[in-house]
């Protein structure tokens, strides 16, 4: 269904946005870091909260990814323009009634997950905290309108958005942060702007006609209880893993508070560096969701199984490209990012050992599983994701950390347990068949 230069055109595109996404973040974190130790620890505190968030907004629009994509595929162009505007609405609706909830029992929450941190560090994280919250309808409507151009083989253009909000985030960080001294309240501020603009932008160009999929007219837009609850259907479970599995990085988060300053610093550093690592092969993640769902949507399996095997192969060999400059830049990245030697050390250390295990396990325990729920197979990533994610990961943490003392490796070592048990469930799931039953298109 796809030639070459097609799938290239899709991925290429959406590897560029997650590696810009995920470095312009390191860069956020290092122009944090100048502010001293109390921030950047604040910082990675909240954002454990803001990502376990920003997730279930990307589960929800993966939910409207997929149904679109079949529908594509199936040739139901009316059908993947009402799931679009419908996915629109719904993420806009849950957004708003989660932001009200955050900025008003914020203090209460933080304190609940991260009770046991310094004072300096906590009335940080509850600025941060304020501000961010206020954020979540726009980047939900980003993730939205995103998905939508992604579904239709047009990855471009988000790329492009993301870019420039990347840029004026780093850009606002410069000014609040270096120019005006408002360390944490400024990259808050910086950041909720930089996430207005691309939610105005990507819908302004929704609108526009002669595209694949077209979304008009936002305020007449009206829920339709059936295309929402088809929406759920698959993005629940997106949203119920994703969510599982960051609120489990939370826990863990919470454990690392624990350990002093040097350690969430470390910690926070080295969990920037990895996701870095990371992001080209998930782009390729996302173009497979595409793929496989128009592959299904038009009836030929064997071509979304070939599809799977194919780029889960391009992703590894991406990957150990982006752990070797990983590996190579640290040292450098920590002295530009002004840490205190102490917390430097300790992340190259984490880098050295991360760069090695994830070269190895990572690829086979995400990548595939990105085609997999493109064909709708989405339940049995929820299972399995929660189980690993609590069995393996949290669990091996607090067990290292609080019961012999072990310091931010714990969180390390657990995460490769989950990383190897995952790869080789998925790939057996893979092998099985199953998955390719699973359309959700109708």
């Amino acid at each position: 269904m796809f030639t070459k230069r097609q799938i290239w055109a899709l991925l290429v595109p959406l590897m560029i946005e997650q590696v810009l996404t995920s470095f312009m973040g390191t860069a956020d974190t290092m122009m944090v870091s100048n502010a001293g130790s109390a921030a950047i620890s604040a910082v990675a505190l909240v954002d454990s909260v803001n990502i376990l968030v920003i997730y279930i907004f990307a589960a929800m629009a993966t939910g409207g990814t997929i149904l679109c994509s079949q529908y594509i595929g199936s040739g139901q162009q009316e059908k993947a323009n009402h799931i679009g505007e419908q996915l629109v609405v719904t993420v806009v609706l849950l957004a708003s009634v989660l932001m009200i909830f955050c900025v008003i029992f914020r203090s209460p929450l933080l304190r609940l997950i991260f009770g046991q941190v310094e004072a300096d560090v906590m009335v940080s994280a509850e600025i941060y905290f304020l501000i961010t919250a206020i954020s979540y309808p726009f980047i939900a409507l980003y993730n939205a309108g995103a998905a939508l151009f992604r579904a239709s083989g047009n990855s471009k253009l988000p790329m492009q958005v993301s870019t420039v909000s990347n840029i004026l985030n780093i850009i606002g960080n410069a000014i609040m942060i270096f120019g005006f001294q408002k360390g944490v309240a400024g990259a808050a501020l910086a950041t909720l702007l930089s996430r207005i603009f691309s939610a105005v932008v990507i819908l302004y160009f929704l609108r526009k006609p002669n595209q694949v999929i077209v979304v008009r007219d936002y305020f007449r837009i009206r829920l339709d209880t059936d295309a929402v609850l088809r929406i759920l259907k698959v993005g629940i479970p997106n949203g119920v893993e994703n969510g599982m599995f960051q609120f489990g990085k939370v826990a863990i988060q919470s454990t690392v508070s624990t350990m002093g300053t040097v350690a969430i610093a470390a910690q926070a550093m080295a969990a920037s560096l990895e996701a870095l690592a990371s992001n080209a092969a998930m782009g390729i993640g996302l173009g497979m969701m595409t793929i496989v769902g128009q592959c299904i949507g038009a009836g030929k399996k064997e071509e979304a199984r070939r599809y799977i095997i194919q780029l889960t192969w391009y992703a590894e060999i991406s990957l150990i490209i982006c752990c070797v400059i990983m590996a190579c830049t640290v040292r450098t990245v920590t002295v530009l990012a002004g840490m205190e030697p102490a917390a430097a050390d300790l992340t190259c250390e984490l880098i050295y050992i991360i760069s090695l295990v994830k070269a190895l396990l990572w690829v086979f325990s995400f990548v595939p599983a990105y085609g997999m729920r493109g064909a709708g197979d989405v339940r049995f990533s929820m299972i399995l994701t929660m189980s690993t994610m609590w069995s393996c990961r949290v669990v091996v943490v607090v067990i290292l950390a609080r019961c012999f003392g072990f310091g931010p490796i714990a969180v390390w070592i657990g995460m490769f347990i989950d990383w190897g048990v995952r790869g080789v469930l998925f790939t057996w799931r893979f092998l099985g068949g199953k998955w390719m039953e699973k359309r959700v298109s109708l």
